[in-house]
């Protein structure tokens, strides 16, 4: 873990000046790596909330935290038990938390500008396993995380006026209507009208979403979605 978490250019990832500390969040994984009591994981937790990945006196999150949270992650299921649950509290805290001004979106394996409340989302759906064996806890993070959906179109088909599209949904589409962030080739518009048209069934992800008064060309292949809401989180 450490050598992970040594790896990181902390100092590289973009954060609010007055307020992001890249030498907390890597001094505060590290030691929360190491921590084998509940003052040591207390302590580690300070660092990383009082600047490391969040502010928690702000209620802010950083760019940082989506990087931090498959490191905390890894602490969760190979550190001590206190450790476990201070890594789980920031990661939760993490999700929970609004970024500020222009840091609000990272690049992941699938979007080059993704909320960090959807990246981080994201990490914690790879340990669904881990963490629905945790109990409670572990289902609740995971409640939380399914709120930021995303979904992968992979063909559309023009109905009327709007565009039936089908694609891989993961996390969970809320009931209704509701607008959604398109994000194809580095652009982002924003679908106004998006529903549920037919949801995953027997553990699989395909799924159809119509999409209100757009077309099919303007919803290529390979284009994703993820909750507007999510891209309007900001202080």
């Amino acid at each position: 873990m450490l050598d992970a978490i040594n790896a990181v250019d902390w100092g590289a990832i973009p954060g609010h000046p007055d307020w992001y500390e890249p030498a907390r969040a890597e001094r505060g994984l590290r030691a929360l790596a190491d921590a084998a009591n509940l003052v040591e994981a207390a302590e580690a937790s300070s660092l990383l909330g009082g600047g490391g990945i969040v502010h928690g006196h702000s209620a802010a999150v950083f760019p940082a935290a989506a990087v931090a949270t498959p490191l905390l992650l890894d602490i969760a299921q190979q550190g001590h038990p206190a450790a476990r649950d201070a890594a789980l509290g920031m990661v939760g805290e993490a999700l929970s938390s609004y970024p500020h001004g222009e840091y609000t979106r990272v690049a992941t394996s699938f979007g080059t500008a993704v909320p960090i409340c959807c990246a981080i989302a994201h990490q914690l759906r790879t340990r669904s396993a881990f963490l629905v064996g945790l109990g409670k806890r572990g289902r609740a993070l995971l409640a939380d995380a399914a709120k930021h959906w995303r979904f992968e179109i992979r063909e559309c088909v023009a109905d009327s006026n709007d565009t039936a599209a089908f694609g891989a949904l993961v996390g969970c589409f809320p009931s209704g209507v509701h607008a959604a962030e398109l994000h194809v080739g580095g652009e982002i518009a924003v679908l106004d009208e998006v529903a549920l048209e037919y949801p995953p069934v027997d553990g699989s992800v395909e799924a159809c979403l119509r999409v209100t008064g757009w077309r099919p060309a303007g919803l290529p292949p390979g284009a994703v979605l993820f909750p507007a809401e999510c891209g309007e989180r900001v202080h």
